[in-house]
């Protein structure tokens, strides 16, 4: 990391400049109050609509701009990146916007339907190579045709002119509300629009808060901070796909360390909570890195209070098969589906006993896996419960020990628990 890199800071006039390339592919997104939120919170609650972009996130801003700059010569050698996500819809609607050919690397294990969705946007001017099992591979597969053939590689992060893009979303949010912003809620992943719209709010909005926040299971900004250098995390949970990183951009970390204002971490089964709560509710599809900021207002509920919020809606690309699992978090993070390890007595009617006499009224099984393999006095079956209230586990619990029913409990067991369910 050379020093030039170290003290990178955008300049309003680029991300000026920058607002004035995008606006012919990037829409300008609504600004506007969420009641629901409002009342809730006790706070005036704003949502800033990326998931209404064309290519249903903000990283489109970052793409175009960025591919934009590239010399005639540039252009012609063509762009590389790589991305499953949204980064690879922007740089697929920038190609073919641009008439610049590109080629997106992606993982082999990679959604059909992801697959697809870049193909409709990048048309003929692009080419999909399936790379791989993770996106490391798909990463250095990019890499490895860049530096062969010279072309350009569209960092989906660490690049000025990317950060600058997305530093657009800063300028509009200021320019479509009189009232003064207190709180900046954004997702972290790589960290170019947290590092763009804090210049930004630094520059013009000084008193504004930024709040960084990324998934429990990936806290790679939040331990960079802690440790005061750009630190690689060794493991993350990979649910929150677009804002699950192991390393930030060294550009983007020099920026928000200095800019951002606190960087909280949210558990992925709070998150889930709000993907199901803003489409039941308010009709608002969101993928899990769309939905972290909502969830993190309940960490800031009594600072908010009375203040002027405003939530960054990142993306709506969300895999609808993945809603099961989605829903499952959310039971399990709610304290409202749980697991056992059942002994039933290997007789007739144990069974109909469980559910007669052990069983509240509200309580549902969910899950039932058993095989009778011997002829032991007792089997065990793995069986999920999802209960009303949280309340009922305890009472749950003691009535199959004083029935001689209990097993085990899972939920506390991360290791057996995805061996078994």
């Amino acid at each position: 990391m050379n020093k030039e890199k170290q003290t990178y800071f955008p300049s309003l006039n680029n991300i000026k400049a920058a607002a004035d390339t995008i606006k012919k592919v990037s829409a300008v997104t609504s600004l506007h109050a969420s009641f629901r939120y409002s009342e809730f919170y006790k706070a005036n609650i704003l949502l800033k609509r990326e998931d209404l972009q064309q290519v249903r996130s903000y990283k489109i801003r970052g793409a175009y701009n960025k591919i934009s700059s590239l010399t005639p010569e540039e252009a012609q050698k063509g762009v590389v990146c790589a991305s499953a996500g949204n980064h690879a819809q922007g740089v697929a609607l920038s190609c073919k916007l641009l008439k610049i050919k590109g080629t997106i690397y992606m993982p082999a294990p990679t959604p059909n339907q992801k697959v697809e969705q870049v193909k409709m946007f990048g048309g003929d001017y692009i080419n999909i190579k399936l790379e791989g099992d993770t996106f490391d591979d798909a990463y250095h597969a990019a890499t490895v045709e860049c530096d062969e053939l010279g072309k350009t590689f569209i960092h989906p992060f660490n690049d000025e002119k990317v950060i600058e893009g997305q530093a657009t979303i800063g300028l509009e949010i200021l320019e479509q509300t009189d009232v003064n912003i207190d709180y900046v809620f954004l997702a972290v992943g790589g960290g170019g629009l947290a590092a763009g719209l804090s210049t930004v709010f630094k520059q013009l909005s000084p008193n504004t808060k930024i709040i960084g926040v990324e998934p429990e299971g990936a806290p790679s900004m939040a331990t960079s901070i802690k440790n005061n250098k750009n630190t690689t995390l060794k493991h993350i949970e990979k649910f929150i796909d677009g804002a699950a990183v192991k390393r930030v951009g060294d550009l983007t970390f020099a920026i928000c360390k200095e800019n951002l204002h606190d960087m909280i971490t949210v558990p992925e089964g709070k998150v889930c909570e709000t993907i199901l709560e803003l489409y039941n509710k308010d009709a608002i599809v969101v993928e899990p890195a769309g939905a972290l900021c909502i969830s993190a207002l309940d960490f800031y509920s009594e600072d908010i209070k009375g203040k002027n919020v405003v939530c960054i809606i990142s993306g709506s690309n969300n895999d609808i098969t993945r809603t099961a699992e989605i829903k499952e978090r959310a039971l399990l993070y709610a304290n409202l589906k749980h697991y056992f390890i059942v002994k039933f007595p290997q007789r007739a009617g144990a069974l109909k006993e469980f559910v007669v006499d052990i069983l509240g009224a509200n309580d549902d099984i969910t899950y039932f896996q058993y095989a009778k393999k011997t002829n032991r006095e007792n089997g065990s079956a793995v069986v999920g419960i999802q209960l009303k209230s949280s309340s009922d586990l305890e009472p749950l619990i003691t009535r199959m020990k004083t029935h001689k029913f209990y097993g085990d409990y899972l939920n506390d067991k991360p290791d057996l628990f995805e061996f078994l369910v």
